[in-house]
């Protein structure tokens, strides 16, 4: 038997997905960062791989709400471009 890939809650949806199928954010000092190599310390969420769930998460505020700070939109532009694998 294989190893099983770890699962996370997806900050927006709350589904628990296997880890490749999310995208991780982390608040650094030097802002909020995508974690592409899911190493960075600090604290990290993570989201799903959708430009639907990024679009609702832009809308509702809702990584605001998870970092209790100020998200810009260039981090979700970002999001867009690695959830369209770029």
């Amino acid at each position: 038997m294989g190893k099983t890939e770890p699962l996370r809650m997806c900050a927006v949806t709350r589904e628990m997905l296997p880890k490749s199928e999310l995208i991780r954010l982390v608040n650094t000092p030097h802002g909020i960062e995508i974690d592409n190599k899911k190493k960075l310390a600090g604290r990290g969420i993570y989201i799903k791989k959708s430009l639907e769930v990024i679009a609702l998460a832009k809308k509702k505020k809702l990584l605001n709400k998870a970092f209790r700070c100020n998200v810009e939109d260039e981090v979700y532009t970002k999001l867009e471009e690695c959830a369209n694998g770029n």
